[in-house]
């Protein structure tokens, strides 16, 4: 067997003080490199990032605009977009790892960091989703190998749904494969902002999209702009 791809972890991050050294301990578990990009912190969250392994660079607030800035500092084979409040199970790094040529990208299975029967509903949805559509959202952790990267082209700097964007243009590069391999994300939007709320925008957004509703407009509907 050949020496394993290596893989990069970029961490889109602003104000996330409370989670950002869980989420860089788990991608230094299994990556070669591991970058935060953060997008104007006014707390701890740089030097905590920075203490906890990751390498730190600056860019402009805004998911996509912070996620192609790590991607032209990445040197990894494999790219994995991870949000800044979810972690990565071990095992991680050998599924990419254990993929076929034949994949362009993928996402991980996603967990909800809640006890509550209700988030284990949103995770059969979410497999279901992934199952039949074969469309990962960026909680999960979004992966890709570089050239199909390359080929589908950058990420696009929109308001909302970078990761959907990206997933849609990945299948046109190759399969997209969804390994058993948990990425375990804080509830805490749903728990902030109201359970049945949340569910019901996150429906809005994505059927005003499908219907081509500027992104301007679903980002305010969604409730703002940024990481």
């Amino acid at each position: 067997m050949g020496t394993p791809a290596s893989i990069t972890v970029i961490i889109p991050s602003l104000n996330e003080e409370a989670s950002i050294r869980a989420s860089v301990a788990s991608a230094l578990a299994g990556a070669a490199e591991v970058i935060v990009v953060d997008g104007g912190s006014t707390d701890a969250t740089v030097a905590l990032a920075r203490g906890a392994g990751a390498r730190v660079v600056s860019a402009p607030r805004g998911r996509a605009v912070q996620m192609e800035a790590g991607v032209a500092g990445a040197s990894g084979e494999w790219l994995v977009f991870l949000h800044a409040d979810t972690c990565l199970q071990p095992g991680w790094a050998d599924a990419l790892h254990g993929l076929d040529a034949r994949v362009a990208g993928g996402a991980f299975r996603l967990a909800l960091d809640s006890p509550r029967l209700r988030y284990r509903l949103v995770e059969a949805a979410v497999r279901l989703r992934c199952a039949i559509l074969k469309l990962p959202y960026g909680d999960q952790g979004i992966f890709a190998r570089r050239s199909s990267l390359g080929a589908a082209g950058a990420f696009r700097d929109v308001p909302i749904l970078e990761d959907v964007d990206l997933a849609r243009r990945l299948r046109r590069q190759g399969r997209l494969a969804f390994p058993p391999v948990r990425a375990v994300t804080s509830a805490r939007r749903w728990e902030e902002r109201g359970f049945w709320r949340t569910t019901l925008v996150n429906g809005c957004v994505m059927a005003l999209a499908a219907a081509g509703w500027p992104r301007e407009r679903l980002a305010r509907l969604y409730g703002g702009r940024g990481t």
